[in-house]
């Protein structure tokens, strides 16, 4: 029987990162599924297993801000499966709130985990896909990495990051005929703001109060009415199996439009319609 290939996807208790190791699995890989708890690895065993994909799909213990469990995590994947084709960098969250109000401790903790734990679980596995010549790095970006929403700018700039640092690496492994590749996200239904949203209060006392509220009410919204995310799931598997993915693939509900609308119009009718319609459509990744 054929050798399944080998793909690794962090940030998988939940969102994107649960659903695409399922599918992933049932397009045909051996999926090594990494979250940082394992205690909340229940939905995704009880999908897997509804899926009928349970004995394609290994769970392991992985914080991305770690260099010491990525270091351990890989080596011991590269010693069981002698290979990684297929890396799909998940793992990450949003801080909302507005750039005065943030703590230094908060800006850090978001590029800890959404660039620098990107950026060192991809060096982890670059030797191995070079040497092999062979590989796919898919990175979730975010329509945010494209444009700096009101009330986001922690999340916006390392999605940004992200961004640059992609387009970096895929012009320096392309000729070693390893692919990186950008999904971007508009609004869906997952995760990813439940965590940040509990943290976020309104002070009254705030200069920002108003738009701070506005921003709770926009991300509630987003809950309730942004589409399911399967279709970002089905471009993830597409991507990883292409044989030559293109770099960017944006995706979801307004998404075409509002980077069209920043590439061809003033950008003072862009913050006209900002300041006057409110938040526009935001993002998602985990």
């Amino acid at each position: 029987m054929q050798k399944r290939p080998v793909a690794v996807v962090t940030g998988a208790s939940s969102g994107f990162g649960m659903l695409t190791s399922v599918a992933l699995a049932e397009a045909g890989y051996k999926v090594i599924s990494a979250m940082r708890n394992l205690e909340l690895r229940d939905p995704l065993d009880k999908l897997a297993m509804t899926k009928n994909v349970s004995d394609f799909i290994e769970v392991i213990p992985l914080d991305v801000t770690s260099e010491e469990q990525i270091a351990s995590a890989v080596s011991t994947i590269i010693a069981t499966h002698r290979q990684i084709d297929l890396l799909v960098n998940n793992a990450g969250y949003a801080c909302g709130g507005f750039v005065e109000e943030l703590s230094a401790e908060q800006w850090r903790k978001q590029f800890d985990v959404n660039v620098f734990g990107v950026i060192d679980v991809t060096r982890a596995v670059l030797p191995y896909m070079r040497e092999r010549q062979n590989g796919t790095i898919i990175n979730l970006s975010s329509i945010s990495g494209r444009f700096g929403f009101p009330g986001l700018a922690p999340y916006a700039a390392s999605k940004h990051a992200i961004e640059g640092f992609s387009e970096s690496l895929r012009l320096e492994m392309l000729p070693y005929n390893v692919h990186v590749v950008l999904i971007e996200p508009g609004s869906y239904r997952t995760s990813i703001w439940d965590k940040g949203i509990r943290e976020t209060t309104v002070n009254p006392l705030s200069p920002y109060a108003a738009q701070t509220k506005q921003m709770i009410t926009y991300v509630k919204k987003i809950k309730q009415q942004a589409p399911d995310p399967a279709e970002v799931v089905s471009l993830i598997v597409r991507a990883a199996t292409t044989p030559r993915p293109r770099l960017r693939y944006p995706v979801g509900r307004g998404v075409g439009l509002t980077l069209l609308a920043k590439s061809l119009l003033p950008w003072k009718w862009i913050e006209y319609f900002v300041r006057t319609k409110g938040i526009s459509p935001g993002s998602d990744s985990d």
